[in-house]
């Protein structure tokens, strides 16, 4: 009897997956398993043979070209996890407005869409008038094409204008919203879960410093390792009870998700705002948190011997 199969499936910038991944074959074989490793969009592949598909480092899927194959490929696969229904509106950070609905607090964005035709000046009008904002492409990985901005120096709000510009022509929705100097004080805070179980969290220091302006390069993350307290506990609970209910909404039907990272930050009140929801190229932080290598290989042997 052969082992089963498992394919990490990354992209040509990290063929042999990225740092915090590596140790993950290993952990597979350990578990019986057979570990392999291939480029999403790699024409050599066999998919038919490749077992079950776990997303991994597939963080160029949003560029411009890659997307619409990127969602095809992922609904070619015989057995993929995340489920390619969840890839499907999980791309889009249009999701966060129907969270939102289902009662979830997010951070208030102004959508800026393509085929308004917006002119500079309409713009301008919608950025805030006062304090920080950020301005992001709806459908992006790794935090590329995300830049901070000064809504009262002339030289920022221009560059700002010219981001956005840049991504509504070429035909992406562009996210503006207020940035959070919570973020500044205390950080973000990921909640990961595996198999619908939480497994850890990390608080990650603030990426977007003042200076900070909008690159394609994916954005690095310092994190530090700890224990969830009991109220973000609660609150992730309550984010995965409504994304629950937009999975059977989308693909009329619940769906178990083999990984799960739930981006939170304070709203400076005692409550969480949602910045993210990420089920396609999240990082896990595998090798930030002592077992949670072991407990994300122990999550797909599950899902394998099912």
């Amino acid at each position: 009897m052969t082992d089963p199969i498992v394919t990490l499936a990354t992209c040509a910038d990290f063929p042999e997956l990225d740092e915090d991944d590596r140790g993950l074959p290993d952990a597979l074989r350990e578990r019986g398993i057979e570990p392999r490793i291939a480029v999403w969009d790699d024409p050599s592949v066999d998919w038919a043979d490749a077992g079950t598909v776990v997303l991994r480092s597939v963080r160029d899927y949003a560029r411009k070209g890659n997307y619409t194959n990127f969602l095809a490929w992922s609904r070619s696969l015989p057995r993929l996890a995340n489920h390619p229904d969840v890839v499907a509106w999980n791309s889009d950070k249009h999701y966060l407005t129907r969270l939102s609905d289902l009662g979830v607090p997010t951070i208030p964005t102004t959508w800026l869409e393509p085929e308004a035709q917006y002119s500079k000046h309409q713009v301008h009008t919608r950025f805030p008038a006062l304090g920080d904002f950020v301005v992001k492409p709806a459908i992006s990985s790794g935090g590329r094409g995300t830049g901070r901005y000064t809504a009262t120096d002339a030289r920022s709000r221009s560059a700002a204008i010219n981001d956005a510009m840049h991504h509504l022509r070429r035909e992406r929705s562009v996210m503006v919203q207020r940035y959070l100097e919570e973020v500044d004080r205390k950080g973000e805070v990921s909640l990961v879960y595996f198999n619908g179980v939480l497994s850890h969290a990390v608080e990650k220091a603030p990426m977007l410093h003042p200076s900070f302006r909008s690159t394609d390069e994916i954005h690095e993350e310092i994190v530090t390792a700890r224990e969830p307290s009991e109220q973000e506990w609660l609150w992730g609970e309550r984010v995965r009870k409504a994304i629950h209910r937009l999975i059977k909404e989308t693909a009329g039907r619940d769906i178990q998700l083999l990984f799960n990272r739930v981006d939170v930050v304070g709203d400076g009140k005692g409550g969480f705002y949602l910045m993210e929801v990420s089920l396609i190229d999240a990082g896990l932080y595998l090798g930030s948190v002592p077992d949670a290598l072991e407990g994300f290989a122990d999550a797909i042997a599950q899902r394998v011997f099912w």
